[in-house]
C-alpha cells in the first residue's frame, strides 16, 4: 500500500504546470533527489514526479525574526516562540498513467511509489533489448527503501536507434574506466554465443592508457586489499544484476614491440606477466613497417596546426607510389634518409619563393623534426613482424577480430604522439573493416558491432584539436556515421566541456560522474537542474547520473566494483 506523505501546493505565484509541481510534507520525512512520488489526478489517473529539490521553511518573516526570538542571539537558550515549519518539495513530471499531462490540482494527495510504479514512471518497464547498466535506490535510509536493477535498451547504445557513450568525471573518484568496463562486461555476457551471422554479435577494442590498469582483465579480482566480506558483497551485487561474477573472456593483449636486447620495456605490465601471456598465446607485440603502414604517418600530425596544408602535401607525396622521391624506398631508415635529404636541398628561387609544385625547405624541416622525434631509435617502427616470435601488425590482427573477442591495446607507456598514432591507425582500420574494405581477405569475418573504448578522449577530440587532425576526422566519422556500420565509441574524459560538440552531440547515452563546480557551470550542463549539478560535486565513487533516450528522467545509478584483477602498485 502506498504511504501518504503530503499534498500539492498551487499558489498564485507558484502554480503547478504540465512539467512541475510542488507539495508540502513533514519536515522529518527522508526524501532525496531522484526519488519518485505519486500524485492523484483526473479521471482516476496518477501523475508521477521526480524529486528535484527540497526546501524547509517556517513562519518567521526574516532571519532577524529568528535572531530576536532567541533573546537577541543568546545561543544557550531555547527559542520561546514555537515556529511552525514544513518541507516543500519541487518535482518534475515524468509520467501519467493515462497520458494526462494537465497540471495536477491543489491539495491532491501525494504518495510514495511502489517498485512497479517506479519502473513504469521512469520508463524501465518492459524495456526492449534490455542491458543492465547499474542499480538505483529509492527512499534510501527509510523503511520503504527500494533497490532495483536498471536496464536500458541496447538499441540506443549499440546502434539501430542510437549509439555511443560519453563518460565524464574527475580523475580517480569518478571511476570512468571502471564504469565503462562494467558496461562492456554486461554487453559481452548479453551477446556471448552469437557469431558474425547474427545481427547482435559484438567484439571490443579497448585502449589501456594508464599503467597496467586493463592488462589483467581476464583474471579474477582477488580483493586482496579489500575489507573482509567485500568479495562476497560484490559477487552478490553482480548476481542481483543478472551478471556472473567472472572476468572478461576471449581477451588478447597487444603491446608495442621492443627488441629482446633492449632492457627498457614498452609496457607497464611486469616482464614476467609479458612472458606468461606470450606462452599462453594471449599477447602479441605489434610493429609498423614502412611498406605496410606509411599511409598512417599522418596520425603523427594530429596535434600539428597546418593552415597552409604543407604537412598534408608532404604526406601525400610520401604515399604517392609514383613520386620519384619515394617510390623506391622500402624501410623507415630509407624514408628518414630521404626526408633528411629533402630538408637540406633548396627548393626555392633566388628570390626566396618556392618553385612551382615544390614544397618549401622550411616545411620539409618541420616535417623532419616531427618524424625524427617519432621514428628514430624506436623498435616499434621496424621491419615486418615475425609471427613465430609473437609479433604482429596491429591492423592485420584487428581486421580479423571475431565475435566476443576483447582486444586490449596497450599505449600507456608511449609518448603522446605515438599514442595518437596507434589509436588513430586502429580506429581507421576498424572503420574501414566495417566499410567492407577488407572483405575477401583470409580470416576477415567481422562481428556485427565493434565497440571501441578509450579514456582521455580529450587528447584526440577536444575543442582545441586542429580541424585538420586526421584522428578527429576519424572520430567524427565514427560518431556521426558509425552507428549504421556497427562501429560504436565509448569515450571517457575528465571534463566534458572540453570535448568537441559534434562528438558529445552524437552520443545517445551520457554518464555524468563526480566533477567540480567550475565544470558544472559550463553550458554543457545547462540542461541539468541546479540540484543535480550540485549533486555532481559530491557523488560517491561508483555513482553516476545517467541520461539515455529510453529513460523518462535522469537516473542516479550505482555499479559494483570491478570483477577483474586490479593493479596493486
Amino acid at each position: 500500500m502506498n504511504r501518504l506523505i503530503g499534498r500539492i501546493i498551487a499558489t498564485e505565484k507558484n502554480p503547478t504546470t504540465m512539467d512541475k509541481f510542488v507539495f508540502w510534507t513533514d519536515s522529518n520525512l527522508k526524501l532525496h533527489a531522484f526519488d519518485i512520488v505519486k500524485v492523484e489526478h483526473l479521471e482516476g489517473s496518477f501523475t508521477f514526479g521526480v524529486v528535484e529539490n527540497i526546501s524547509h521553511i517556517t513562519d518567521a518573516q526574516s532571519f532577524l525574526t529568528n535572531y530576536i526570538s532567541n533573546d537577541f542571539g543568546e545561543l544557550d537558550i531555547e527559542e520561546p516562540t514555537l515556529r511552525i515549519g514544513m518541507n516543500y518539495v519541487e518535482a518534475a513530471v515524468s509520467y501519467n498513467t493515462m497520458g494526462n499531462y494537465t497540471p495536477v490540482h491543489n491539495n491532491m494527495k501525494v504518495f510514495l511509489a511502489t517498485e512497479d510504479e517506479i519502473t513504469a514512471a521512469l520508463g524501465l518497464k518492459d524495456v526492449k533489448n534490455p542491458l543492465v547498466c547499474g542499480s538505483l535506490k529509492m527512499y534510501e535510509g527509510t523503511d520503504e527503501e527500494i533497490d532495483l536493477p536498471v536496464h536500458l535498451n541496447s538499441a540506443f547504445l549499440l546502434g539501430r536507434e542510437g549509439a555511443h557513450l560519453n563518460i565524464s568525471g574527475i580523475s580517480g573518484l569518478a571511476s570512468k574506466t571502471s564504469y565503462a568496463m562494467f558496461l562492456l562486461k554486461a554487453i559481452q555476457e548479453r551477446y556471448t554465443g552469437l557469431d558474425e551471422e547474427d545481427a547482435g554479435s559484438v567484439a571490443f577494442v579497448i585502449f589501456n592508457v594508464k599503467g597496467h590498469d586493463l592488462m589483467s582483465i581476464h583474471k579474477p579480482n582477488d580483493f586482496i586489499d579489500e575489507p573482509e566480506g567485500e568479495k562476497e558483497r560484490v559477487f552478490k551485487a553482480y548476481r542481483d544484476l543478472g551478471l556472473t561474477p567472472a572476468p572478461f573472456k576471449d581477451v588478447h593483449y597487444f603491446i608495442p614491440y621492443t627488441a629482446e636486447t633492449t632492457s627498457k620495456q614498452s609496457t607497464y605490465l611486469p616482464r614476467e606477466d609479458v612472458e606468461t601471456y606470450m606462452r599462453q598465446k594471449r599477447l602479441s607485440k605489434f610493429k609498423y613497417s614502412y611498406m605496410d603502414d606509411k599511409e598512417s604517418i599522418e596520425m603523427l600530425f594530429a596535434d600539428v596546426e597546418d593552415p597552409q596544408q604543407t604537412m598534408e602535401s608532404i604526406i601525400s607525396k610520401v604515399i604517392d607510389e609514383s613520386d620519384p622521391d619515394f617510390r623506391s624506398i622500402s624501410s623507415w631508415n630509407g624514408f628518414l634518409e630521404k626526408v633528411d635529404e629533402l630538408s637540406q636541398k633548396s627548393t626555392t628561387t633566388s628570390k626566396g619563393t618556392a618553385r612551382s609544385n615544390e614544397i618549401n625547405i622550411l616545411s620539409w624541416r618541420k616535417f623532419k623534426r616531427i618524424i625524427n622525434k617519432a621514428l628514430k631509435n624506436d623498435d616499434m617502427f621496424a621491419n615486418r613482424p615475425d609471427e613465430t616470435r609473437g609479433e604482429c601488425r596491429l591492423a592485420d590482427s584487428v581486421m580479423r577480430i571475431r565475435p566476443n573477442d576483447v582486444f586490449v591495446v596497450d599505449i600507456a607507456k608511449l609518448p603522446e604522439d605515438k599514442q595518437a598514432f596507434v589509436f588513430g591507425d586502429t580506429v581507421r582500420t576498424i572503420y574501414n573493416l566495417k566499410l567492407g574494405e577488407f572483405d575477401g581477405k583470409p580470416g576477415v569475418r567481422p562481428p556485427s558491432k565493434i565497440v571501441i573504448f578509450v579514456d582521455e578522449l580529450n587528447k584526440y577530440a577536444s575543442k582545441d584539436t586542429p580541424k585538420s587532425s586526421p584522428i578527429l576526422r576519424e572520430i567524427l566519422d565514427v560518431t556521426e556515421r558509425g552507428r549504421s556500420l556497427g562501429v560504436i565509441l565509448f569515450g571517457a574524459e575528465q571534463f566534458r566541456s572540453n570535448i568537441h560538440q559534434r562528438v558529445t552531440g552524437n552520443c545517445a547515452t551520457h554518464a555524468y560522474g563526480r566533477t567540480n563546480s567550475i565544470e558544472t557551470a559550463t553550458k554543457d550542463y545547462g540542461s541539468l537542474p541546479s540540484t543535480y549539478k550540485n549533486m555532481l560535486t559530491r557523488l560517491d565513487q561508483g555513482d553516476y547520473i545517467i541520461q539515455n533516450p529510453v529513460f523518462r528522467s535522469l537516473l542516479k545509478i550505482h555499479f559494483p566494483k570491478p570483477i577483474y584483477k586490479q593493479p596493486t602498485d
